[in-house]
C-alpha cells in the first residue's frame, strides 16, 4: 500500500500540471455559487420568455383559381404562386412600409394542393395582428381575382369570336342549301361539323369559372407557438452547460490573477 501511495505521489510530482477528477470536483464545489447563479438566470430567463411571448396561430385563406373547364385551369398553380410571391406580396410589403415606416410583421406563404385548383395562403402570427392579416390576405385575393377575371374575359372574347365565325359559316352553308333546294353531301358534312363545333364552344363558354374564395384568413383552432415546454427545457440545458463553463472560467481567472500576483512579488 505504501508503494502504491509513493507511486501516486511520484506521478503527481512528475506531472504537476495534470488535473485529476478530484481537483475538478473540488473546483466545482468551491465555485458552486457561480453555477447556481448562471443556471437560475438562464432557467428563469427561458421561463419568462416562454410565459411572456404571445401565442401564435395560423391564419389560412383558400381560393379556387379560375377554370376553363373541369380539367383545364386558366393559369397553372405554379404561375399563380410565382406571381403572388414576386409581384403582389412585395407590393403589399412596400405599401405597409410606406404607411408605417417598418417592415410587415409577418410573412405569407402560398401552397397548391397537388392535382387541384386550390391555392392556400398561410400566415403564422399573434392574434393581435389578425386584422392586418385579414387586410393583407384580402388585398392579395383581390389582386388575384382581378387578374383572373381579365383572363376569363379574354377567353370569353376568343370563344365568342369563334362562335360568331362559325355562325357565319353555318348561315352561309344553310343559305346555299335553301337556294339550291337540296343539301349537297359536302356542304351537309361541313354544316354538321360547324354546328357541332359551335355547340362545343358554347359549352366551353358556359364552363368558364371565375376565382372562388373558399376561406378568408381563418384562424386555426390550436395555437402554433410558442412551444413553452420546449423553450423551458432548452433553457435548463443551456443553464447547465453555461453554469459548468462559467464555474471553471471563474476558477481559471482566479488562478491566473493569483499567478500574476506571485510573479509581481518576485
Amino acid at each position: 500500500m505504501n508503494n502504491s501511495y509513493s507511486h501516486s505521489r511520484e506521478e503527481q510530482d512528475r506531472y504537476p500540471d495534470e488535473i485529476s477528477l478530484v481537483d475538478l470536483a473540488a473546483t466545482f464545489i468551491r465555485r458552486r455559487r457561480v453555477f447556481y447563479a448562471v443556471f437560475l438566470l438562464c432557467t428563469l430567463g427561458g421561463l419568462a420568455y416562454a410565459l411572456l411571448t404571445p401565442e401564435k396561430f395560423d391564419y389560412v385563406s383558400l381560393v379556387q383559381i379560375a377554370q376553363k373547364d373541369s380539367e383545364t385551369l386558366i393559369q397553372t398553380p405554379e404561375t399563380v404562386i410565382a406571381t403572388l410571391e414576386t409581384r403582389w406580396l412585395p407590393e403589399q410589403q412596400m405599401l405597409y412600409y410606406a404607411e408605417n415606416e417598418s417592415k410587415l410583421p409577418f410573412s405569407v406563404s402560398f401552397q397548391n394542393t397537388k392535382d387541384t385548383a386550390l391555392i392556400r395562403f398561410t400566415t403564422g402570427t399573434t392574434a393581435r395582428q389578425k386584422q392586418l392579416v385579414e387586410k393583407v390576405h384580402a388585398a392579395l385575393i383581390e389582386k388575384l381575382s382581378q387578374h383572373q377575371e381579365n383572363l376569363i374575359r379574354i377567353e370569353e372574347a376568343r370563344i365568342n369570336a369563334q362562335i360568331n365565325s362559325l355562325s357565319t359559316v353555318i348561315d352561309s352553308i344553310a343559305g346555299k342549301a335553301i337556294i339550291a333546294g337540296k343539301a349537297i353531301d359536302g356542304d351537309g358534312t361541313a354544316l354538321s361539323g360547324a354546328i357541332q363545333k359551335k355547340s362545343e364552344l358554347e359549352s366551353a363558354l358556359q364552363n368558364l369559372g371565375n376565382l372562388e374564395v373558399i376561406v378568408s384568413a381563418r384562424q386555426s383552432i390550436e395555437k402554433t407557438g410558442p412551444k413553452r415546454s420546449l423553450i423551458v427545457a432548452l433553457a435548463i440545458v443551456l443553464g447547465l452547460m453555461l453554469g459548468i463553463f462559467m464555474t471553471f472560467m471563474v476558477e481559471f481567472g482566479s488562478s491566473v490573477k493569483k499567478q500574476l500576483a506571485e510573479d509581481g512579488q518576485k
